[in-house]
């Protein structure tokens, strides 16, 4: 193999296309819902006396959000042949795990996420953060997500959308 020869040095292109895709998708969710439901949260989360009584409610909601991210994360990237990200988006219509039950349930896991860090420093500011971020959600699904899987995947977006509902 010379110096100029384009081939990785692995000579595996199939792993190295892998680990790239994933690296992608790793990428993807460590700035996307990784800010919006773990580094802004706790950045906002109250400093003051009392703040250390941890309401033992949200830790619940905030596993159970986390449990419905990763699988939606997963099947983005196992079904989907694509990340979460705008720049790498799925290539096929993901219709299975949590998608068989709402459009949207990415979005679901990190408002659960949200919710679960507002019950636990027990923080109005959280839960405004929180329907802030649903109704952003909420604009760009309507906005751009519906019209891009639409335009995307054709007949097969209008008969999941007619079947699937895009919230709860």
């Amino acid at each position: 193999m010379s110096d100029d020869d384009p081939r990785p040095l692995s000579g595996n292109l199939e792993g190295d296309e892998y680990r790239f895709k994933f690296a992608r998708a790793l990428f993807a969710f460590l700035v996307l819902p990784g800010m919006v439901a773990f580094v802004i949260p706790l950045w906002m989360a109250p400093r003051h006396p009392g703040a250390d009584k941890l309401h033992w409610l949200g830790l619940p909601v905030l596993l159970t959000g986390i449990f419905v991210l990763l699988w939606c994360v997963r099947d983005f990237y196992v079904a989907g042949k694509g990340t979460l990200a705008p720049w790498s988006p799925p290539r096929k219509l993901v219709t299975v795990g949590l998608y068989r039950l709402s459009r949207n349930p990415m979005y679901i896991g990190v408002l659960a996420i949200v919710a679960g860090w507002s019950l636990w420093f027990m923080s109005r500011g959280l839960l405004m953060y929180e329907a802030i971020l649903l109704i952003g959600f909420h604009l760009r699904v309507i906005s751009f997500e519906e019209p891009w899987a639409a335009q995307t995947f054709g007949d097969e977006w209008s008969a999941y959308k007619a079947r699937v509902r895009r919230w709860l």
